[in-house]
């Protein structure tokens, strides 16, 4: 079976990676049921049950067939992606989101993704908040993109794609900066008082 092409690939990754450093608070809110591609005028949606039975069976169906299809991404790659576990250590986390940089990155991510027609940072920004914590719930500690788009506190996740696009130039520098907040600094912030966190 064919590997998922790297560009195609990374785009997921970013979408995953950055929103797993940006963590605060949580609204009881309905879950998205429906993904929506969005390229100027043109979209295209997607059922959250056919990412789901994607990540169960390895098989796609309608629009998210195709789409994987037209890109040439394989199925279980694709299906592998959505199940892939993300430990994330929630106290943490948090205080890296109250740093500098993760506001930083927070109000980039919420250009992304945000709420159909409404992007407005004011009400893209919670909304992932509200995905990110009650999707860490939902894997008990983990998060997965499947998680994310299940808790997505909005009927419609609205994906921009000529934004997302414009982050790939940068995909280095991203990831770079997920290691960074992954890995060592959550070490090194047990070790900080939370109000030293700048």
């Amino acid at each position: 079976m064919k590997s998922i092409k790297k560009s195609n690939k990374l785009l997921l990754k970013i979408i995953l990676g950055i929103s797993l450093i940006l963590m605060s608070n949580t609204t009881n809110a309905k879950a998205a049921e429906i993904v929506t591609l969005i390229n100027g005028s043109f979209s295209r949606s997607i059922n959250y049950e056919d990412f789901e039975k994607l990540a169960k069976t390895k098989r796609a169906d309608g629009v998210l067939y195709e789409i994987i299809k037209i890109s040439n991404q394989g199925e279980k790659e694709v299906a592998d992606f959505l199940n892939e576990e993300h430990e994330l250590p929630i106290v943490l986390t948090s205080r890296l989101l109250n740093s500098r940089i993760g506001e930083v990155l927070l109000a980039r991510i919420a250009k992304i993704i945000h709420p159909i027609r409404v992007t407005k940072s004011s009400v893209a920004v919670p909304a992932i908040r509200s995905a990110i914590i009650k999707g860490v719930y939902l894997g008990e500690g983990n998060l997965t993109m499947l998680n994310f788009i299940k808790a997505y506190p909005n009927q419609t996740m609205a994906i921009n794609t000529p934004a997302l696009m414009s982050v790939i130039d940068k995909v280095e520098s991203i990831s770079e900066v997920v290691n960074f907040f992954s890995k060592s600094p959550l070490e090194a912030l047990k070790k900080v008082e939370p109000n030293k966190i700048k």
